[in-house]
């Protein structure tokens, strides 16, 4: 009897489970990945943090589906991107338009610190709880440049650099004491542009005037009590009180389920048919460099480009592929690179393929160059591009080497053979070398803008020497073509292909696990495509390592660290 009632209880906690209500509950409190894991080690590394592309494809799903009841979030403490940030607002604001009930919670948005950036992914949900020790840290948005010349000086440190033009300004950190007008005039922008965009969202999703939101921004931070006062925050709850309230309106038997779970059973219980036609998405994250893509044990990454190329090339060649999403995530890096991928996206072009860009929170400089010939480019209105620009040269250090003690001699057959060595200055012969080749990347830059955007060449260079725009003013000036996140790219690119509007989305290359352990047959093999497991660069301390002026990843990058909270 006991092993009857056992097996009946069993099958009727599985009968619950398939038909009960459902809570999708989204913790960000370890953030997000943009990226598909693309190897054992990375994928094992990120098991417990949900993917963007996993949570956007399950609460689209959750709009139609008469089980959800609603959604709950948690926002912790780890930095969420500006364009992610917009993306899940988006994704809030549709589930919400489908009559869903959405709630967001906070320990703290701060923690009596900066926290505009979480604060505006809470304004976008019905009713946002604050823990009753908690503070809102609308602050607005500040852009610090660090300038190290001064400390190089006394260090006998001289950098000798060169950029292409005055907006870029990666050189100005090290060859400055404080910034250009032209300088000042892009990063103020920059933050006046997501000033606007914060303000309104914010406005909008607390019903609160724009005038009145933007007092607020000058007056806080807030004390929790004040800001329900100021109508941010709607109550003053623990997590368990904001969880009973949704249970109540979801009814008692309602199940939580994380938002990726729900996402992956709908996608384990739809098999997949022989002949689907289907999207390639491929996916184009971190700083650009030749050879294969990278992942680092302690964290890091980079796009290599035989690696985003081979998945390009595989993607072209598919049959069942109609179309391609690329997502782009870098702040650029090589040009021989950037200029590998962007060949590749081309002839995705020409074999009748269309080839739609989804910018991520960065796509600037060689991220703008591998997008730039895409059909269509969508970004978020807080990504950062442009950047259209480059800067080279190196760094003296004989003069500090000196001041330690330690001398060096060269042995040298060719007049060049050591002009790259830090040890000396270049000599004029030398400089007009290191200025042909930056007039010739720059050059072929803007050339390749105007092409791909339908520009002229006079109005390409205009929105280019170097300057970074936002995804919105970017597409006010014709550089980005539409503003969205990655399921208008996904659906835009079906429309585009003749698709169905479900049509299925593969990440490519999708190889079985035989694939995977093999080794590819050529540089055209699918296999060709998977990244390598190593330390790549500085992983985790990149942050630190820019600010240090330490080595990068080439000549298309967007200056200094970019972070908005």
């Amino acid at each position: 009897m006991d092993a009857t009632k056992a097996i009946i209880d069993t099958v009727d906690k599985i009968r619950q489970r398939r038909t009960a209500p459902l809570i999708l509950e989204l913790d960000l409190s370890e953030g997000l990945i943009d990226r598909p894991p693309a190897d054992p080690l990375s994928a094992v590394l990120s098991m417990r943090r949900a993917r963007l592309a996993d949570v956007l494809s399950g609460l689209k799903r959750a709009r139609t589906d008469d089980r959800v009841k609603g959604l709950v979030v948690k926002i912790g403490t780890h930095h969420l991107g500006l364009a992610m940030v917009q993306e899940l607002r988006q994704a809030v604001l549709r589930f919400r338009a489908a009559g869903k009930r959405a709630v967001v919670f906070a320990e703290s948005f701060g923690e009596f610190g900066a926290g505009t950036v979480p604060y505006y992914l809470a304004s976008a949900f019905d009713r946002v709880y604050l823990q009753p020790s908690g503070d809102v840290g609308l602050t607005g948005i500040a852009l610090e440049q660090r300038f190290v010349r001064g400390a190089l000086e006394k260090l006998g440190v001289e950098y000798q650099l060169g950029q292409r033009h005055e907006y870029k300004t990666a050189a100005d950190m090290f060859t400055r004491e404080g910034m250009t007008e032209p300088h000042r005039e892009s990063v103020a922008r920059i933050a006046e542009s997501v000033t606007e965009q914060v303000v309104a969202g914010i406005a909008e999703g607390r019903r609160l005037d724009p005038a009145k939101v933007r007092e607020l921004v000058d007056a806080g931070p807030f004390i929790g009590a004040e800001a329900v006062e100021a109508g941010l925050v709607d109550g003053l709850a623990y997590r368990d009180e904001v969880y009973d309230e949704i249970r109540r309106e979801a009814g008692a038997d309602a199940l939580l389920l994380y938002v990726s779970r729900y996402h992956k059973g709908a996608l384990a219980r739809k098999l997949p048919r022989p002949g689907e036609q289907t999207v390639a998405l491929v996916q184009g994250s971190g700083p650009i460099k030749l050879g294969r893509s990278g992942r680092g044990p302690v964290g890091g990454g980079a796009m290599g480009s035989d690696t985003v190329c081979a998945a390009l090339r595989a993607a072209r060649r598919d049959d069942h592929v109609r179309a391609v999403v690329f997502r782009v995530d870098s702040p650029g890096g090589s040009y021989v690179a950037s200029d590998a991928v962007w060949r590749e996206v081309v002839l995705t072009r020409k074999a009748g393929k269309p080839v739609i860009v989804s910018m991520g929170d960065v796509a600037a400089s060689g991220g703008y160059f591998v997008a730039m010939a895409a059909d269509v480019i969508m970004a978020q209105p807080g990504t950062l591009t442009g950047s259209i620009g480059v800067f080279g040269g190196k760094p003296v250090i004989g003069e500090l080497l000196g001041k330690i003690g330690v001398t060096s001699e060269t042995v040298r057959e060719g007049a060049n053979a050591a002009m790259f060595s830090p040890s000396h200055g270049f000599s004029d012969a030398q400089w007009d070398r290191v200025n042909a080749w930056l007039d010739r990347i720059y050059d072929d830059f803007v050339g390749k803008v105007a092409e791909g955007r339908g520009l002229t060449r006079e109005r390409a260079h205009e929105l280019a020497r170097g300057r970074v725009w936002t995804g919105a003013d970017a597409h006010a000036s014709g550089l980005v073509d539409e503003l969205g996140g990655l399921e208008d790219a996904l659906a835009l690119a079906r429309k585009k292909a003749g698709l169905a509007a479900d049509a299925p989305v593969r990440p490519y290359p999708r190889l079985n696990p035989l694939e995977r352990l093999r080794p590819p047959e050529s540089s055209e093999d699918r296999a060709a495509a998977l990244a390598r497991v190593r330390l790549e660069a500085w992983g985790p301390l990149a942050a630190v390592a820019s600010e240090l002026g330490l080595p990068s990843y080439g000549p298309l990058t967007l200056p200094g660290s970019w972070t908005i909270r």
